[in-house]
């Protein structure tokens, strides 16, 4: 049984389609990974996944539980961080941590948290600078002995060093055989940890791949311009996007090989033409534009 299994979820906003029947599934014991640009229904989703706002339709099922029938034992077995940040600025660190434990239990990993993020309980949170604020919130995610994470955008405000550690710290929990649902708009941060992807555009999911997989992706991106009138009607083949126009010419990326392109191009006269072979980003980029 999956770790998490979403099934045709839907949440729409009156006419609003926020969620528009996404379904997928992170395995136990996987760091998985959800992209997507900014209001593309990441956070929606996450929402939904906590019972936080009710699903228009479909499923969600989370380590065995109905995430909507089940939801106040679920939470049990679950760490979440928001991407807000909600503490009470007169509590000090270690007040909000007891105050936790007092609900969930206290962390096995609680010292060695502590002493890895380098955080000081003892100061009242408005003391804290945003970095710190989200050092104490990663903290709580980690309250009682959660078999899953849930953490939407975990290394917002923390430098690099300390974001090594905290990536450090989720394989040390996957480790255990425990698993982390990673929502992030961080590219490396992904292609680092995550064993698995998801991206969900516009309400809908785009892609789902391992991230070995997307590396291997054959995808090359360029500019060429001609000298004299070209058809962007012979450029139409499978695996190639004309990303952009200008005045004698065009932007493109292409998927797979490039012999059949450059076949085309051999028709015309050409003034200007470059091409790269696309890094990890530009390909994840692709799949937020198509």
């Amino acid at each position: 049984m999956p770790a998490i299994e979403i099934k045709n979820l839907k949440k729409y906003f009156g006419k609003t389609k926020a969620v528009d029947g996404i379904s997928l599934a992170v395995e136990k014991g996987e760091i998985f990974g959800f992209l997507g640009p900014n209001g593309a229904g990441k956070t929606t989703t996450i929402r939904c996944m906590m019972d936080f706002i009710r699903p228009t339709g479909g499923k969600i099922g989370i380590l065995g539980f109905d995430a909507q029938k089940d939801s106040v034992e679920l939470k049990k077995n679950i760490g979440y961080l928001s991407s807000d940040i909600y503490l009470y600025d007169k509590w000090t660190g270690r007040e909000h941590i007891d105050f936790a434990a007092s609900l969930k239990g206290k962390s096995p990993r609680l010292d060695s948290l502590i002493k890895r993020l380098d955080f000081n309980p003892k100061a009242k949170v408005k003391t804290l600078s945003t970095g710190n604020k989200q050092k104490l919130n990663i903290l709580l995610a980690f309250m009682g002995d959660p078999k899953l994470l849930i953490l939407d955008e975990p290394t917002r405000g923390l430098d690099p060093l300390l974001q090594n550690e905290i990536y450090a710290i989720l394989q040390d929990f996957q480790k255990e055989g425990k698993t982390v649902f990673l929502s992030s708009h961080n590219l490396p941060e992904v292609e680092r940890i995550c064993g698995r992807v998801g991206i969900i555009r516009q309400g809908k999911i785009a892609a789902v791949e391992r991230i070995e997989d997307v590396k291997n992706k054959s995808m090359h991106t360029g500019h060429i311009s001609f000298d004299g009138a070209f058809d962007k009607k012979d450029f139409l083949a499978e695996g190639f996007a004309i990303t952009g126009e200008n005045a004698n010419g065009f932007f493109f990326t292409i998927r797979g090989p490039i012999n059949p392109f450059l076949n085309i191009l051999a028709k015309y006269r050409v003034k200007d033409f470059e091409i790269t072979h696309a890094n990890l980003e530009d390909i994840f980029l692709t799949f937020y534009k198509e």
